[in-house]
């Protein structure tokens, strides 16, 4: 009997411990009445959904005679599914768990629906509105919202995340303070440091416990590949810095705290340096000319984009007619972003990625290797297959020179040691085991350097990922090709072929290349000239043909009789007849001017290439011949004409072309150091202001920050779009740069409108000056008036006191 009502006490206490669990998930599940409203804030969401401006108003004021305001309607729900009605503010980790966090969520992507666009109306009903919603919302983002933390912590990360765009969304495009003021009125700029701080050490922490070493920290900005429902701290502590430094403009103790300070053992100061150095912000003119000021997180995939690529664009981009290279810049974007995607690809392939990271060195590699192949043909061709022989000393000096060497580089490493001691022992090779084999290894090294070279071009350039057409029209990849055929040829072919590949420093030398487009920009120009030059030169060959064909007799050396001289195929009384016949056929003279071909042929052979023209090489005539006048005045024309002018004329063009290039370049890096490259205003405009020009295409107008918004246009979900990014979005579709600001900056813009402000304060302090003293003269006037009326009736109460008395005469009469 005991043991039976042992049993049924047991089973009656189960069964109560099951009721009261069933009580409490009953407790703690969402009432039908509430759970309904997270569709049909769903639905209000998705109507305002694209920066919808009707339904975004109509939801405020439906003009009817019953309006129902459903945005202040939304922010009370907040008010009260958070508890703030209770009197629990502070407690919001009593009122939030995992059964209506979801709600919340939503509640908050609703409200952000409501203001973007943006929807200043909307936004002031926000911000003004009676309820606690806005301190809600700033105590999700500086509160630990606990149990809830504890136990599922990306549910916090989520909500603070969707309360910090919020709050941006209310301040979003807008030229007033009374936003930012009412959110930091209740807000400590400390405490919301502090907490994008600690979401920076809680990821860094997590990632140490979990030992994760991959440098990507920055995965989370907004890759195209990144996971939305996976929000973490990082990320969440960005947006909170994006929203503070959107409040710094407003608050200076705020902007103090948000500047880095270098300390590597603290993490929070690891934290701040992280978000500046991930965070850009640019400036874009709206539809109504206003400028607007933009913050937002750099997406992770522009960590990609070369060096190389960057100095290219910066250099290469041309300027429009306006004088602005915005154009050009936003042309290239398309394919500055597929290197970026190409190279993200690259990482993961770690030799391809190690060959075309080092595509500079490979380059330098082939030209000195040229260099070196040429220095060892000039000094020993012909070669000796025989093993030269070296002087004792001198092998010595060469001995202690490589020990010398071998240790610098050893102890310091350098480029130059490294080329010094290479080319030290190939010339010691060479005195070992003769020149041909030392230039065999060199060619063959030389082969498979420039194989690496071009791997890494093409790796480079993405060109694997674009089609092998794609690779044959690219002139600068046909180029080095045929550098690799001509370096195959000197190894296989003849050691002369590599006498050419030492052109390639003018590919490499800007300063030669302008050398070279000094010929060829005015190319048509030259040869027109040189087409008149030898017009000019037929013409005076018909006249020499004519008057002066006896003239045209010259030496010359025939080369039938020294043959058997110079390949020493006679005898010695032979080659002694030969060499006397050679002297006396060395006065011959033939008749360069038998016919008119060859007499057009002479002159332009030697008359060009005298420096007197024909004259200098026909015969003298004497002055008592008929025609030595016509023969005067023969070699004067030419010498004028042909060698005084029109060559003159090539060489000017040649020179003025360069002297052009040469100005060009040096106005083109005037520009480039004077100029801003997006808005065009020049260094001089921000003299005296509070913002420097380096300062300003720093962090106002940065080239780079254009592009990685651009980017960050593509790679982020349309749907996510805020106001300014969904109108720069659409301006881009339509190919409009009138988002780029040209002329225009907002630091000159606010210096511009403070110093009308001080000249409206100077002019009405001196107005109030001259109305005070205007005001004091006054009464001044009228203390005179007063007196001088005051006198006057004096004067005229002394006149009748004293009247005066009558004669005696007309008294005794």
């Amino acid at each position: 009997q005991q043991q039976q009502q042992q049993q049924s006490t047991q089973q009656g206490s189960t069964q109560t411990s099951q009721s009261t669990e069933k009580k409490e998930e009953d407790s703690t599940e969402l009432s039908s009445e509430v759970a309904i409203m997270k569709p049909i804030l769903r639905f209000l969401q998705l109507l305002c959904e694209n920066h919808n401006r009707d339904l975004q108003n109509y939801l405020r004021s439906q003009l009817n005679k019953t309006n129902y305001n459903l945005v202040c309607e939304t922010l009370q729900f907040l008010d009260c599914i958070c508890g703030s009605t209770t009197g629990g503010l502070g407690l919001l980790g009593l009122y939030i768990n995992e059964t209506n966090v979801e709600l919340v969520n939503q509640t908050l992507e609703s409200l952000t629906e409501y203001c973007q666009g943006p929807c200043h109306e909307n936004q002031n009903a926000i911000a003004t509105h009676e309820s606690n919603g806005i301190d809600i919302i700033i105590s999700l983002i500086l509160n630990d919202i606990n149990p809830l933390g504890a136990q599922r912590m990306e549910l916090v990360l989520e909500l603070k995340n969707n309360a910090s765009k919020l709050l941006l969304a209310i301040m979003e495009s807008r030229h007033d303070s009374e936003n930012a003021e009412r959110i930091l009125y209740n807000m400590s700029p400390k405490q919301l440091v502090d907490v994008s701080k600690q979401a920076y050490v809680q990821e860094v922490l997590s990632d140490e416990s979990n030992g994760d070493n991959n440098d990507d920290d920055d995965g989370h900005l907004g890759d195209e590949d990144s996971d939305d429902d996976n929000t973490s701290p990082k990320q969440v502590g960005h947006n909170i810095y994006i929203l503070a430094t959107q409040l710094a403009e407003h608050n200076k103790d705020l902007s103090a705290l948000l500047k880095p300070v270098n300390n590597v053992n603290d993490y929070g100061a690891q934290a701040l340096e992280y978000y500046a150095t991930h965070t850009a912000q640019i400036e874009i003119v709206r539809h109504d000319r206003t400028l607007e000021r933009i913050v937002f997180p750099v997406p992770p995939i522009c960590e990609f984009l070369t060096a190389e690529t960057k100095h290219s664009v910066y250099t290469a981009t041309d300027r429009d007619d306006q004088g602005s290279k915005v154009t050009d810049f936003f042309e290239k974007t398309d394919d500055m972003f597929m290197e970026m995607k190409w190279q993200k690809k690259l990482r993961a392939q770690p030799l391809l990625y190690w060959v075309s990271s080092n595509m500079s060195v490979w380059s330098s590699i082939a030209f000195y290797f040229a260099v070196l192949i040429n220095m060892f043909v000039a000094c020993f061709y012909p070669f000796d297959m025989e093993q030269a022989e070296l002087d004792g000393r001198f092998s010595a000096v060469i001995w202690i020179a490589l020990f010398i060497l071998l240790v610098i580089v050893v102890t310091v490493p350098s480029a130059s040691g490294l080329k010094l001691l290479f080319a030290l022992s190939m010339i010691r090779m060479v005195y070992t085991v003769s020149v041909a084999p030392v230039l065999i290894t060199l060619g063959s090294l030389n082969v498979m350097n420039k194989g690496v070279f071009l791997v890494s071009y093409l790796g480079n350039r993405g060109t694997f990922s674009k089609g092998i057409w794609k690779m044959f029209t690219d002139c600068e990849f046909l180029y080095h090709v045929g550098y690799l055929i001509i370096c195959v040829m000197g190894l296989c072919v003849h050691e002369f072929f590599y006498s050419i590949i030492l052109l390639d420093v003018v590919y490499r030398e800007e300063t030669l290349l302008n050398v070279i487009n000094s010929v060829t920009r005015n190319g048509r120009s030259i040869i027109l000239t040189a087409v008149l030059a030898v017009i000019l030169v037929y013409l005076f060959s018909i006249v020499g043909y004519l008057l002066f064909k006896d003239d045209f007799f010259m030496e010359v050396d025939p080369a039938d009789e020294l043959d058997d001289l110079e390949t020493g195929q006679c005898d010695t009384n032979d080659c002694a007849s030969v060499t006397s016949l050679a002297a006396d056929t060395a006065d011959d003279k033939e008749n360069m001017c038998s016919t008119l071909i060859l007499c057009i042929l002479t002159s332009v052979n030697q008359g060009l290439r005298n420096g007197g023209g024909i004259g200098d090489v026909l015969r003298n005539p004497s002055k008592d011949e008929p025609l030595f006048v016509a023969r005067v005045i023969y070699d004067l024309l030419f010498f004028f004409i042909i060698i005084i002018i029109v060559l003159n004329l090539i060489f000017g063009v040649i020179i003025d072309t360069f002297a052009d290039l040469r100005s060009e370049k040096n106005q083109k890096d005037e520009i480039l150091k004077n100029t801003c490259f997006i808005c065009s205003l020049d260094r001089s405009s921000f003299d005296n202001k509070s913002v420097s020009f380096e300062e300003h295409i720093k962090n106002e107008h940065n080239m780079w920050h254009y592009l990685y918004f651009i980017v960050l246009i593509r790679v982020k979900d349309p749907t996510e779009y805020t106001g300014p990014e969904s109108y720069v979005h659409d301006m881009i579709k339509e190919h409009n740069l009138d988002w780029f600001p040209r002329m225009r900056a907002m630091s000159l813009a606010a210096d511009d409108s403070e110093s009308e402000q001080n000249d409206i304060r100077n002019l009405q302090t001196q107005l109030d000056i001259t109305m005070c003293v205007v005001q004091t003269l006054s009464q001044q006037l009228l203390e005179l008036k007063d007196q001088m009326t005051e006198q006057h009736k004096q004067k005229q109460r002394i006149g009748l006191l004293s009247t005066p008395a009558m004669p005696q005469n007309v008294v005794a009469v």
